[in-house]
């Protein structure tokens, strides 16, 4: 379908003077300020009428002894679900701020508790440092909260990640996993092939700096927690992957779901029909951004409620 017509018009107006600095021209400080200022806040949470949530800053042990940043999110009627989320933003630029509304609402709308995690980010901790953070979070969330059902869920770079942690943490078991425009084909060849390469916000060329960011050395891209594509995706939990129309990532995310099926995998794919990448982060601005994230969650919800329930295993508690 076309493009939605308030992106078609963001899309114009940020173009006015001039295409927009790409990120690979700023500092990375710079960078990050522009994609924190940019994730853009659905009126209701200012307003004070966003789902009745609690958030708690607290620091958890991560590898070789690193201080783990997380915000675990407690809605007011919370029942047997957790969620543990991992942040888009390239592996570079998003923070636990520049997602904290989307955890507030996935958190209120499951039901569930929620750790969102502030895994160490590229350039200055490349992989494997973010996914090690993410698979130590993952361990505390089953640790933490043992007996519920656990769901590992990312968006862009998070959904990445999520699909990493699945694949190296094999004694976790998730009752489910939330792949939101995730990224699996470092070499971008799928990326260069299709017809939203560029004008979408997010380009090939931006893709291409993100992976340069967080695999510094191009032999480790074919590792298979990077090159999600050619992992083995056996055995995956019940799996939800959404994807956006105008997205360069939007053929993997496909090709993805065709693999996890010829794998097994239960799959549901939620396309985002008219969007761009990281529509979640639009729902104050754009409406069909919002009534799309609302089916994907939905999707989850019903996934979670079809499976009864099935609780994580997760590793001793010490």
């Amino acid at each position: 379908m076309p493009l939605d017509r308030l992106l078609r018009h963001l899309i114009a107006w940020q173009g006015v003077d001039g295409p927009p600095v790409p990120d690979r021209e700023l500092t990375i400080e710079q960078a990050r300020e522009r994609y924190r200022a940019n994730a853009v806040r659905p009126d209701r949470d200012k307003e004070g009428s966003g789902p009745a949530v609690v958030a708690a800053d607290r620091t958890i042990d991560g590898p070789d002894g690193t201080a783990l940043p997380v915000r675990v999110y407690t809605p007011k009627s919370a029942g047997q679900r957790v969620v543990t989320f991992l942040h888009g933003g390239g592996w570079s630029l998003g923070d636990l701020d520049s997602h904290d509304w989307v955890c507030r609402d996935l958190a209120g709308s499951l039901g569930a508790v929620v750790v969102s995690v502030g895994y160490r980010r590229a350039p200055e901790f490349p992989y494997p440092a973010p996914l090690h953070d993410a698979i130590a979070a993952a361990r505390w969330t089953a640790r933490s909260f043992p007996g519920r059902t656990h769901v590992i869920a990312g968006d862009s770079a998070g959904a990445s990640l999520s699909l990493g942690v699945v694949l190296e943490a094999s004694e976790l078991r998730f009752g489910a996993q939330l792949l939101i425009y995730p990224p699996v084909d470092p070499s971008l060849i799928i990326a260069s092939a299709g017809e939203r390469g560029k004008g979408y916000l997010l380009s090939v060329e931006d893709m291409a700096w993100n992976y340069a960011q967080y695999v510094p050395d191009p032999r480790r891209r074919a590792d298979p927690a990077v090159d999600l594509l050619k992992a083995d995706l056996r055995n995956l939990p019940p799996t939800i992957v959404a994807t956006a129309e105008y997205d360069p990532l939007h053929d993997e995310g496909v090709e993805l779901v065709a693999r996890m099926r010829a794998a097994g995998v239960s799959v549901r794919h939620v396309p985002g029909e008219g969007l761009v990448h990281g529509y979640f982060l639009m729902q104050g601005a754009v409406p069909a951004a919002a009534a799309c994230a609302r089916r994907v969650i939905r999707e989850l919800d019903t996934l979670l409620s079809s499976e009864g329930g099935r609780p994580s295993g997760g590793v001793p508690s010490h």
